[in-house]
């Protein structure tokens, strides 16, 4: 049966969530699994709506968007700023002065031309990585679901467009096939080396 907690409050929802996922091996109805689900959207909205205020907090007492970065889970300081303007894009009183949002944006433009360039360039190695990922078999559904859009990407002309699934298809088959998600980390290692030269050549 549902528990007290009014729906807003995070950590009641929390709570709710935790006690629902704790009771789920014994059985639990049908209106407190779909609560449940309701919840975590809800408090994936919170959280989402809380992540750009605690980066515009952190860099208002001077913490860099270099060690912002580990923290957001990203692998650059290009990274981290992308991820702000996308999460801040309506924020009225953004981190960030409109000359160095600009500056932001064209930072990233940059660095994913240069991404797109270094695919296009590099799309026989790129094509012979995703067709070894594609031709994987026995794998459990999510993963083959992963393996199955960079299935799709490789039937496009566009080599860039393999990139994305790959990095998704990688930490999916570290378990089964850890040479393969190695190379695919690797492969993330050099457009993000990329992606950032191409970026500081912006003049950022």
């Amino acid at each position: 049966m549902e528990q007290d907690g009014a729906p807003g409050d995070p950590a009641a929802e929390i709570a709710f969530v935790g006690d629902v996922v704790a009771r789920r091996a014994d059985g639990v109805d049908r209106t407190d699994l779909l609560a449940a689900l309701q919840r975590i959207r809800s408090l994936r909205q919170q959280l989402t709506a809380w992540e750009p205020q605690l980066i515009d907090a952190a860099r208002a007492v001077g913490v860099s968007w270099a060690d912002l970065a580990p923290a957001l889970g990203v692998a650059s300081r290009q990274a981290a700023e992308k991820r702000y303007l996308r999460l801040n894009a309506d924020a009225e009183a953004p981190a960030m002065t409109g000359e160095q949002r600009v500056q932001a944006t064209r930072d990233q433009r940059a660095g994913d031309r240069a991404v797109v360039a270094w695919a296009r360039d590099n799309a026989a190695d790129l094509r012979r990585l995703a067709g070894q990922v594609s031709a994987l078999n026995g794998l459990d559904r999510s993963t083959q679901a992963s393996v199955d859009r960079v299935h799709d990407a490789l039937g496009g002309s566009d080599s860039a467009a393999l990139l994305e699934p790959l990095a998704d298809a990688g930490p999916r088959l570290a378990r089964d096939h850890p040479l393969l998600a190695e190379r695919i980390s690797a492969v993330e290692d050099r457009t993000n080396e990329v992606r950032e030269a191409g970026a500081r050549r912006t003049g950022s």
